[in-house]
């Protein structure tokens, strides 16, 4: 199997997780500097310690992260087209997910936005099972109070 085809089912996800944890920069050049650092890195993956999308979902929230850090203090445009209301609605829902912890934040975002499993999510952040499951409980807790509707 070429590296190609190896990478070729997961791209979708790690571009997924590159807007998530990285909006500000170009998605894009972040799953591709995801995939030339995998590329360099092939003879390091070991299957026995977890699937390609773990492996390569963890090279990409690397490269998002450091993305992010190189836009740090820009700011999205809001838009002025009629759709305030949604776009208020996503804006609590950005405003909350920064609220949480960075690790929180990561487990939601490999968990939810990215559609990984509780085990691959696991080892992209390097951890238990059980440790994302909590990770998880306690992020939609935190979520929960943070866009709870008052009124």
């Amino acid at each position: 199997m070429t590296f190609e085809d190896w990478v070729r089912p997961h791209l979708g996800a790690m571009a997924r997780l590159a807007a998530r944890l990285a909006p500000h920069a170009d998605r894009d050049d972040v799953v591709q500097e995801s995939l030339a650092r995998a590329w360099l890195k092939r003879h390091q993956y070991d299957a026995a310690r977890g699937t390609p999308a773990a492996w390569l979902l963890a090279i990409t929230a690397d490269q998002a992260r450091k993305a992010a850090r190189r836009f740090r203090g820009t700011r999205a445009e809001i838009p002025d087209d009629g759709v305030a209301a949604e776009w208020d609605a996503r804006m609590d829902v950005r405003r909350a997910m920064r609220q949480l912890t960075g690790r929180q934040r990561l487990a939601v975002d490999c968990y939810y936005f990215a559609g990984l499993s509780t085990a691959e999510t696991a080892a992209v952040m390097d951890c238990s099972v059980g440790t994302v499951k909590s990770t998880l409980s306690d992020a939609r807790l935190r979520l929960r109070d943070l866009l709870a509707v008052t009124g």
